[in-house]
This record gives C-alpha cells, sequence and structure tokens, in this order.
C-alpha cells in the first residue's frame, strides 16, 4: 500500500489528508483519510517540518505501516547538494528509516541531478520535482512519471491536494 500525505493549515488548526493507493499505477484511492488537529507549531522560515511532521505522523499513526510500502509527501526529501534534511528525510527517520519516502514538489528549490528528477507529464511545460531516501531516485521518477492522470499532477496526488483543502465550516 502506498500512501500519499499532506496538511492544510487555517486559522486555528490544521487538516492532514492520506490517500491510499495500491500502487502506483492505481486509478483509484482504496481509502482517503482524513483528522482535524489544533495548531500545534508556528511556522518557522527554515524549519518546515517542525509544523508538518507532526500534523503527517498523527496521521500516518492510525494506520498499519507495516503494510505501507511508500510514503509520498508534498515537498522535497534534501534541501541542498549537501543532503540538509527536508520534510521527507525528517519523515524517512520518524518512521524508524524503514519506509521508503518519495518527495514530489510543484516548486523549484535547488538543483541536483544527484537528490532531484524533473518530471515532466501530460502537456506541462513545468515539471514536478521529484526525491527520494530508502528507494532509488529513478525507481521514485519513474512511479511519478507512470501515475495515472493526464495532467502535470497526478490524478490521486491532485485528489489528495483537494480533499486536503477542503474545509467544514
Amino acid at each position: 500500500m502506498i500512501v500519499a500525505v499532506d496538511v492544510y493549515y487555517f486559522e486555528t488548526g490544521a487538516k492532514v489528508v492520506g490517500v491510499l493507493f495500491d500502487s502506483f499505477l492505481a486509478t483509484t484511492p482504496s481509502a482517503i483519510l482524513e483528522k482535524m488537529l489544533p495548531l500545534q507549531e508556528e511556522y518557522e522560515p527554515g524549519a518546515f517540518y517542525k509544523r508538518e511532521l507532526p500534523c503527517l505522523l498523527q496521521l500516518l499513526h492510525t494506520l498499519n505501516l507495516e503494510e505501507i510500502e511508500v510514503v509520498v509527501v508534498d515537498g522535497y526529501v534534501y534541501l541542498d547538494e549537501d543532503k540538509k534534511s527536508g520534510l521527507g528525510y525528517y519523515l524517512y527517520q520518524a518512521l524508524g528509516e524503514k519506509i521508503p519516502v518519495v518527495g514530489v514538489a510543484k516548486s523549484y528549490f535547488f538543483a541536483s541531478t544527484n537528490l532531484v528528477k524533473e518530471v515532466y507529464r501530460g502537456e506541462s511545460k513545468k515539471p514536478l520535482y521529484v526525491s527520494a531516501v530508502g528507494l532509488s531516485l529513478d525507481v521514485a521518477q519513474s512511479a511519478i512519471q507512470q501515475m495515472y492522470g493526464d495532467f502535470r499532477m497526478p490524478y490521486l496526488l491532485k485528489l489528495m491536494d483537494t480533499e486536503t483543502k477542503k474545509i467544514e465550516k
């Protein structure tokens, strides 16, 4: 099982969503999980993971982690050529370095053909930036490239993004 996770922040809290799917070739989710949380950490420039990681872990720990093959995060695994830890790497560590993590970012942060691969999907001229820990970068790049959907963002990752931003009023 693969789970893609993301967090959306609003004035009084955060919503974390996990979209589970059987393989990177899946066309529909197996399940969509969500959890509303009180705001835990203020945003700290340069330390985004401090705010995001606790939310992701609260959702992930509701799952049987032995069944999770890969976690996909919205962001980077590393933040520079020297492997400065990004959200993806902190998550990998928090999960005991047992579950591979793939980072998929929509925005350019740094160039490194060793640590980040550009993935062009559909007719988009803008790439996704893929990074990974716990599995090869080439495997991660291929997996994101092959995911279902005709557009830049694979369908299941777009679904995750959409579900994360739905807030009941």
